[in-house]
């Protein structure tokens, strides 16, 4: 098969999230597509509050589409893409959230609808991982949900659920900021119990713990700059401040060292001998299985949205289970 497969002489489906995009614009940019391409026929599923595209990605399945467009944040893209794993239909992604995580880490455009458009019908398929987090209630039930960037618990679950949505709909990833100002005077530390691929058991006190698919975060900040989307591993950041002080030190290390030091061979030689204090408090570990234990529920989220609170994690790598659509 081609690397256009999925978009001529087929069905395309598009679900979309209505309080997310401009439904007239994606329709018309879906449907000027389509035409030119000739002989498809375009199905819309529409997000609902209690499906938020996982029934209408399987109804798509259904219909016989093969390539399926997301049209709606992250929240829209990890639904779709849960139901799309290892099947052979391909993703499309029209972003159109807070952060458009997965656009930003596979070069997707995320400004521009029609340009994301065009990629999804006219660019390559290529072949990414899903991580898999199977969540562990206080009660006992354990539910397993997809995640595409990545997943975390600490104070990042805390700003996500207490983020404001009317800042969110007016300054987009932004909101996250003044959502984590509020938490960082009221945060506390939690302890996880951790292990990675079977070893020894590992203790930690973390302001945050990460688990990614890839690293980069609005604002083109490399979070984790060695994390592939494709490598079949999941790259662990744990982020352990003591003061307001140690936050500063994993900035720096985020956005001096990750954006700019590690881009040359000069700047990789020179960061041993830089600011070693800020990156023990900014830890890197990497791994294809991992267990997560707590002392008491912490709320935990995935690719920016809240999940609810958890006792424990079990988060592992689904190898290029996931077909989606990249710029040529």
């Amino acid at each position: 098969m081609s690397d256009r497969e999925g978009s001529r002489g087929t069905t395309v489906a598009v679900v979309y999230n209505p309080v997310r995009v401009d439904v007239p614009r994606v329709r018309a940019a879906v449907e000027a597509r389509a035409a030119e391409a000739g002989d498809i026929e375009v199905i819309w599923l529409e997000t609902t509050p209690d499906d938020g595209g996982q029934g209408q990605a399987r109804q798509a399945l259904e219909s016989g589409a093969e390539l399926i467009l997301a049209a709606g944040g992250d929240g829209t893209v990890r639904a779709v893409a849960e139901a799309l794993r290892d099947q052979d239909a391909t993703l499309g992604i029209l972003p159109g959230g807070t952060g458009n995580l997965l656009a930003r880490n596979i070069g997707l455009p995320y400004g521009s609808v029609e340009e994301a458009c065009a990629v999804a019908f006219d660019g390559v398929t290529r072949r990414i991982d899903i991580g898999v987090a199977t969540a562990e209630r206080e009660d006992g039930e354990r539910t397993e949900h997809a995640f595409l960037v990545m997943a975390g618990m600490g104070i990042d679950a805390r700003m996500i659920a207490t983020a404001r949505p009317e800042l969110k709909k007016r300054l987009g990833w932004v909101a996250y900021v003044e959502s984590a100002f509020r938490a960082l005077p009221r945060s506390k530390k939690v302890r996880v119990r951790f292990r990675i691929d079977g070893e020894r058991e590992r203790t930690a006190h973390v302001s945050t713990i990460l688990f990614a698919n890839c690293g980069t975060l609005p604002g083109n900040l490399e979070l984790i700059p060695d994390s592939e989307v494709d490598d079949g591993l999941l790259d662990i950041a744990v982020l352990q401040p003591a003061t307001v002080f140690g936050w500063l030190a994993i900035w720096r290390t985020i956005t001096w060292e990750n954006r700019v030091l590690r881009k040359s061979a000069l700047g990789r030689r020179i960061i041993p001998f830089t600011n070693r204090a800020g990156r023990t408090r900014l830890s890197y570990l990497r791994g294809r299985i991992v267990t997560v234990r707590l002392d008491e529920p912490e709320p935990f989220e995935l690719d920016g949205d809240g999940f609810g609170d958890v006792v424990g994690l079990d988060l592992t790598v689904d190898p290029q289970g996931l077909r989606v659509r990249v710029p040529r």
